[in-house]
């Protein structure tokens, strides 16, 4: 019996193949209305024993019913109970009890290079595996809700072969855990997964709570931008936010933040990149004080900033 690297690999992808496949679930769609006037497939992870299972927003669209089939060929009705196109993460509710949930890891703990699995339903093929390697972290995913454009932080991309109907399905460390919900393809070998972490399970939440999320809103465009030396050495950390577009009449804007103030912190919390802030900018944070501290002219200035509700346009 061979003992060699391959058979490790091969016994890690097998192992993750057999936990997992009972619990992601093909998806069918239902376009159109009540009858059957067109078909989406996609794909599910299986998020609680009575029913509740994590998709992706593109997947069922503006759908609200469709039928769901595991991995034992069993079959049942299920309803969408919400969705967030702003995350691309909708959670739906089968009108049975489902298998055993999948156990959900944590995407901020990836590095680079690490073994990933993808487990989904490409073309209809419900219980497909496929495997390979996390190739980046913190891309963006481009994303929109009605006309207003927005972004996906620090999505996970992977050369794990994806396919259309594996959006919805399950990225996964060797340990079996879900680290993502497979997105999109972006290109040959090139496939993208929504991080599970802090921020997507405060989505997941608040999606089963209240079928929707509440966001708040700054008004402003920023980019990531190297701290100056000293303030890097003060602050233990190499990169702020530049501001590179105010919003006329927003939040930011009636706080006095200007175009070229370079953000250090927000709410007591370093700011580092666009996540940090869009960590602060949920339902909790609409209409409340927000300090922040920019870089403005070589001399650091406080700002205090009142976020509104982000209302889809």
């Amino acid at each position: 019996m061979t003992t060699g690297p391959l058979d490790a690999y091969s016994q890690i992808v097998a192992g993750v193949a057999a936990e997992l496949t009972p619990r992601v679930a093909s998806l069918r769609v239902r376009h159109g209305g009540g009858r059957y006037r067109g078909e989406g497939l996609g794909s599910a992870v299986i998020y609680t024993p009575d029913g509740f299972l994590l998709t992706n927003a593109h997947v069922v669209g503006i759908s609200e019913h469709g039928t769901v089939m595991f991995s034992d060929g069993s079959t049942a009705e299920f309803r969408v109970v919400g969705a967030d196109p702003l995350s691309d993460l909708a959670v739906v509710r089968a009108d049975t009890a489902t298998p055993n949930p999948a156990v959900l890891g944590e995407a901020d703990e990836l590095v680079v290079g690490q073994l990933v699995v993808a487990v989904g339903s490409p073309l209809g093929l419900t219980g497909s595996v496929t495997a390979g390697v996390v190739s980046a972290l913190g891309r963006s995913l481009p994303t929109r809700q009605g006309s207003r454009p927005g972004l996906i932080e620090d999505v996970i991309q992977t050369d794990a072969a994806l396919n259309p109907g594996n959006s919805g399905g399950a990225l996964a460390d060797s340990h079996s855990r879900v680290v993502g919900i497979n997105t999109a393809v972006a290109g040959a070998g090139l496939g993208l997964a929504v991080p599970i972490n802090a921020t997507t399970r405060k989505i997941i939440g608040a999606l089963m709570r209240d079928g929707h999320v509440r966001r708040a809103y700054l008004g402003i465009v920023s980019s990531p931008m190297p701290l100056p030396q000293s303030l890097a050495a003060r602050f233990g950390r190499s990169t702020g936010l530049r501001v590179v577009e105010v919003v006329p009449g927003g939040p930011a804007a009636r706080a006095g933040l200007r175009v070229g103030d370079l953000l250090i912190s927000a709410g007591g919390r370093p700011v580092t990149g666009a996540q940090d802030l869009q960590k602060l900018m949920f339902g909790a944070a609409i209409g409340r004080p927000l300090a922040i501290t920019v870089m403005r002219n070589g001399a650091l200035v406080d700002v205090i900033a009142q976020p509104s509700e982000l209302i889809a346009a």
